[in-house]
């Protein structure tokens, strides 16, 4: 990858709330048909019709987000397949009207519409008889300015208000029925006018992908896709009623998350494919792994990967993701998405050309995405999952401070990419790194070093790139204070509460003290969860579980590691979905329920996992569509809300749903000086090294810069395209990292120097140890 130049992917071919939910208070009112660039202080000077984005003056090319109500960005409004049913939140819902009842995105649609009706003969339009043509040529020519007058402002007022009232109004009747659903014919409709080419479904649609394949979507929550082949950037898609299009202002506090993982995809574990692990016995992380598949030339080496990546997960799972009521889709990748070093053997870069397919697909469904460093070089936690099993190089041992360099760097990388007007209302919350497990005074200085990197290239304030995600030393621990890093410009706290691996042996089978199957599992998961969130939320600010599982145990192929069992006695039973009986199956749907509604914003982990080589899925409580499929998952998350409720007396001050305006963007914030002081970066020493900072290998930023390549497309205009390079911030000049020249870098997993340095290694830079 060149020098701020980047590569070019050809993808060509490739949830009705609770009103007393404090996550589901009706947004306050705002002014109609305001929108706001999302970044900058310039004043809008033009816009681009098609994308809904503005220009300022110095050409640099802005998403906006537009005040309630934000129905549409486009300059024409986009039609739904008639006569399915939408949100009143969404684009093709309303037209937000001004004073005179019609609004300025509606105006050019009818504008286009009058003459069409006016061309040739208007007595051929109103109705042709030969005494009206004779009574047309004696009026005067000013009473028949009058009447073609008149004429227009009654056809404007038909082309504004039936899509209004037959969209609107029978959408809120049908709400009112409790439909929640479509009842359209299903058949997408071509040339909306979002877009000439556009093409938009709702539940029963057609959809064609771009193998060929064709399926049904099925979305009974009014949920709608959208494709525009002149312009993919189309942000006009609405998973379901209650999830605002992307087109439209997340509101935390508000609208809720209802998410899933996309684990073992673009980052193996081997319990979530345990076919390819079982074809290398001596693979237990991705390190082993790839080393033996490079290795086997005869079945495509490294080559499987990438088949893995393209097959695992396609387009329907994410139609099918919409179709559940889900929203939000958490996505972890590795580093090696970007680059590989010298003596690393993860397939180098090939994942991000499926992230960004996969983009393109949460775009057209209307999923919002939560981008998840999963693994970082030297390992941030020894998890098979991080790279190498047993070690844990980042931040501690010889290699920890240049390994968290480099880290930093890979973060910068990606902001870059997410940031960019036309991602970053689909990417808009990025996990910096997942499960570190080091105690907060050593994050903290790591966590304040990125923030300031990522703020410094989005700046600060709503829009102006993704919510910052952090955890703490554990999955949950005493991050959620309130007073941490105060001031931070929309950070966020992801934690990942499980009850698999507390070694917890209760059954699930069995009616519990509510009298309902589950036994005590609902009780805990409200009396566990429910607190936590509620004073991380009230406490520390916008909070998510960014994991969490069906799975009361370790139980299944590869669970806690490759040829490792559980000792669970209970096993058997836990692994054979196919014979769970009812009360089964209900006890484990009010156990997660109970833990949803608890945990109030949440992803799943994970949406699927795939069969061992026999054919069995035996982690099936871990997968969410197994569960879809089979009665343990419900098929419409907005039936948690109220569990805990009925189970346990809840919090005395249950979180209110309204965030400080800095934790959310409202106000422009900064940490304070005085806090910043406290967590110095690098940091002053480095645990389990042996030997003072000043001595450990470190990197420098003066090589060439990594730009992660962006997608190409096939007869999208190049205004369309125009600025999308993978670099958002122009500003952001300050070189890649690599090593000093003349320096001895051990193995960045390494425990030990060959020779142990006893001055600091100072050079001459150069990019020595990229190996491409």
């Amino acid at each position: 990858m060149s020098n701020r130049v980047s590569q070019n992917l050809d993808t060509s071919q490739a949830k009705n709330p609770n009103d007393s939910d404090p996550f589901h208070d009706p947004p306050a009112a705002q002014l109609d048909n305001e929108v706001v660039p999302s970044y900058g202080s310039q004043a809008a000077t033009g816009a681009d019709p098609q994308s809904g984005n503005v220009e300022h003056d110095d050409a640099e090319v802005v998403t906006t987000q537009p005040v309630d109500p934000p129905y549409q960005l486009d300059n024409t409004a986009l039609q739904p397949p008639v006569p399915f049913v939408i949100s009143e939140r969404s684009s093709l819902s309303a037209f937000g009207t001004n004073d005179l009842g019609a609004s300025k995105e509606s105006q050019p649609l009818a504008s286009a519409i009058v003459p069409t009706l006016l061309a040739g003969d208007s007595a051929k339009v109103f109705g042709e008889r030969p005494e009206d043509l004779q009574l047309q040529k004696k009026r005067p020519r000013k009473f028949i300015r009058l009447l073609v007058s008149v004429a227009v402002v009654v056809l404007i007022f038909l082309a504004v208000f039936l899509p209004v009232f037959f969209v609107v109004v029978k959408k809120s009747s049908a709400a009112a029925s409790g439909s929640g659903g479509s009842t359209g014919s299903g058949k997408p409709t071509k040339g909306s006018p979002s877009g000439a080419n556009a093409i938009t479904g709702g539940d029963g649609s057609t959809v064609t992908m771009a193998n060929g394949t064709k399926f049904t979507y099925k979305n009974p929550f009014g949920g709608f896709w959208v494709d525009d082949p002149a312009n993919p950037f189309n942000n006009n898609a609405q998973a379901n009623s209650w999830t605002p299009p992307l087109n439209t202002s997340w509101t935390w506090g508000k609208d809720r998350v209802y998410g899933v993982n996309l684990g073992g995809w673009l980052v193996m574990e081997p319990f979530i494919r345990p076919d390819i692990y079982q074809r290398y016995p001596g693979a237990v992380d991705e390190f082993t792994l790839s080393t033996l598949m490079a290795a086997d030339t005869a079945n495509g080496g490294l080559a499987q990967l990438e088949t893995h990546y393209d097959t695992f997960v396609t387009e329907q799972d994410i139609a099918e993701m919409a179709g559940a009521g889900l929203n939000w889709i958490r996505v972890p990748l590795a580093f090696w998405a970007i680059e590989t070093w010298a003596g690393e053997p993860y397939l180098e870069g090939t994942s991000w050309k499926y992230f960004v397919r996969f983009l393109g697909w949460a775009r057209k469904y209307g999923m919002r995405v939560c981008l998840d460093l999963h693994a970082v070089p030297g390992s941030q936690n020894g998890y098979n999952h991080s790279g190498v099993l047993g070690v844990h190089n980042f931040l501690q041992g010889i290699m920890g401070l240049a390994n968290a360099q480099r880290t930093l760097y890979y973060l910068r990388v990606i902001t870059e990419f997410i940031s960019q007007p036309q991602y970053r209302d689909v990417v808009p919350m990025f996990g910096i790194i997942n499960e570190p497990t080091l105690t907060m005074d050593i994050l903290t200085p790591f966590y304040l070093q990125a923030y300031n990197i990522i703020r410094n290239i989005t700046g600060v304030g709503a829009g102006n790139g993704p919510y910052i995600a952090i955890q703490d030393g554990g999955f949950i621990g005493d991050i959620s204070q309130a007073g941490y890093l105060a001031g931070a410009d929309r950070m966020a706290l992801d934690q990942h509460p499980y009850f698999a691996f507390e070694g917890n042996t209760d059954p699930v089978a069995v009616v519990g003290p509510s009298g309902q199957p589950g036994g005590n599992w609902p009780i805990q998961a409200c009396t566990n969860w429910l607190p936590g969130a509620e004073a991380a939320r009230a406490g520390f600010g916008v909070t998510v579980a960014g994991e969490f599982s069906a799975a009361l145990n370790d139980c299944g192929l590869f669970m806690i590691g490759v040829n490792v069992n559980s000792t669970n006695p209970e096993c058997p039973i836990y692994e054979n979905w196919e014979n769970y009986n009812d009360t089964m199956k209900q006890g484990v749907m009010n156990e997660v329920l109970a833990s949803m509604d608890a945990l109030g914003d949440w992803f799943f982990w994970t949406w699927k996992v795939g069969p061992d080589q026999t054919g069995n899925i035996s982690s099936p409580l871990w997968s969410y569509q197994l569960g879809l499929q089979n009665g343990w998952i419900p098929t419409d998350p907005r039936t948690s809300q109220g569990k805990c409720a009925s189970l346990i007396t809840t919090p005395a001050d249950p979180f209110n749903g309204t965030f400080l305006p800095w934790q959310t963007g409202g106000v422009p914030s900064s940490i304070a000086v005085s806090t910043s002081a406290l967590y110095p970066w690098p940091p002053t020493s480095i645990s389990s090294a042996g030997l003072s900072a000043s001595l450990l290998p470190t990197y420098t930023n003066t090589g060439p810069i990594t730009t992660l390549p962006v997608p190409t497309f096939t007869g999208v205009a190049s205004k369309v395209t125009q600025g999308v390079n993978g670099w958002f911030n122009q500003a952001d000049t300050q070189g890649g990292i690599v090593t000093v020249a003349g320096c001895t870098y051990p193995n960045e997993y390494s425990p030990t120097f060959a020779v142990v340095p006893t001055a600091p290694c100072t050079g001459a830079a150069g990019p020595t140890a990229t190996a491409r």
